[in-house]
């Protein structure tokens, strides 16, 4: 989760908030947010996660890291030409 304990303890502080005001906002303790941000937390519920981004103005999307083309687009690339 390193990266995103990286996100979320920029955001917070892009939002001007410590530890322990995040943690207030979303019924958790600061222990919580410092260990989500440090990445020494082993898990961390989806929601916890959803709950603070959402907080910070942020929504938790999935997106592909790499989308084979369609036939149609390798056709439409001339691979094969």
């Amino acid at each position: 989760m390193g990266n995103l304990g990286i996100l979320i303890k920029n955001l917070r502080k892009a939002a001007g908030l410590s530890q322990t005001q995040l943690a207030q906002r979303h019924g958790m303790s600061r222990a919580t947010i410092s260990g989500i941000e440090n990445d020494t937390i082993p898990e961390v519920g989806i929601r916890k996660v959803a709950a603070i981004l959402g907080g910070l103005g942020y929504e938790l999307t999935a997106i592909p890291r790499h989308r084979r083309k369609t036939l149609d687009e390798l056709k439409a690339g001339g691979i094969h030409d």
